[in-house]
């Protein structure tokens, strides 16, 4: 439905999409059909590569019309920045680049009177909260309303993980993952490494924790969004706006940093003659190779 829509179409389809009680405002109000054709025209200029469907974009707008008020809060509306949140939440290409190159790329000026360290890890998690979908939920950029702009609304977001990550305990919260997803980084699906003591099982979880928080956050939000939750090379090139074989090289790249950093970190806390040094090794080893074939493919 991303095609014409006849004379009075987008006012009626909107009506699909809202409560009896939203619809009744909408019906009182003047030239709707005119506003929403105006802001599917602004925001389809502003993002002429980014193909979202007119029904999605209606359908997303109704969503966040409150119960009151609807017709003013549609006159103020930031289409072109709702439409983008939109197509982003449902994993357009297009989108996801544009996010990156006209928006996340703009937060480090905004924010220049913090350590950009610091605000380069902050933007590392937003990617992570904003774009995917979590225990079931869909990505958050959706529950952006377009009441505000888009860019104050992913600035401000940035600036409160920031100011997050400046207490380790905060930082241990944000990146911490489950126990069992941190040994999944080096899961090779041999029953004799996945039957390790519980005590080795724990102390390389502890070490991985250590060893993912020294990592630069780029290379940690990469591993973290590959391994654990899943994204493709495809998916990782689109939103970072890559090549896929660069960021295949970056995945490949941090990958290996954190298995170095992993095989140093296991060697400090294990005495030279415990057995469990050279088995712990061994699975790192073996995983490095294993990472290295999988990513060349």
């Amino acid at each position: 439905m991303s095609g014409p829509v006849e004379a009075g179409g987008l006012a009626a389809l909107l009506r699909t999409h809202v409560s009896a009680e939203r619809r009744a405002q909408l019906e009182e109000g003047e030239d709707l059909e005119a506003l929403l054709r105006e802001h599917l025209t602004v925001a389809r200029n502003a993002w002429p590569s980014v193909a979202l469907a007119t029904e999605s974009f209606l359908r997303h707008l109704a969503l966040h019309l409150p119960d009151t008020g609807a017709v003013a809060v549609l006159r103020e509306c930031h289409a072109a920045d709702l439409y983008l949140a939109c197509a982003c939440g449902e994993g357009h290409p297009a989108a996801l680049r544009a996010f990156e190159q006209h928006l996340l790329q703009q937060v480090p000026s905004r924010l220049a009177s913090m350590p950009r360290t610091q605000v380069d890890e902050a933007l590392q998690l937003l990617r992570e909260r904003l774009l995917m979908g979590s225990g079931g939920e869909p990505p958050r950029i959706l529950t952006y309303s377009g009441r505000g702009a888009l860019l104050a609304w992913v600035v401000i977001s940035t600036a409160r993980i920031a100011s997050q990550l400046k207490t380790r305990d905060a930082r241990q919260e944000l990146f911490d993952e489950p126990p069992e997803a941190l040994v999944q980084l080096l899961s090779t699906g041999d029953p004799e490494h996945e039957l390790l003591r519980k005590d080795l099982r724990e102390l390389l979880v502890d070490v991985l924790r250590k060893v993912l928080e020294a990592l630069p956050p780029r290379e940690r939000t990469l591993l973290r969004l590959h391994h654990l939750h899943g994204f493709t090379m495809d998916r990782l090139a689109t939103m970072y706006g890559e090549s896929r074989s660069g960021v295949a090289r970056r995945v490949l790249q941090s990958r290996e940093r954190l298995l170095k950093l992993l095989r140093a970190e296991l060697a400090g806390r294990l005495k030279p003659d415990d057995a469990a040094l050279d088995s712990l090794l061994g699975l790192v080893n073996s995983q490095l190779d294993l990472s290295l074939n999988r990513l060349m493919e």
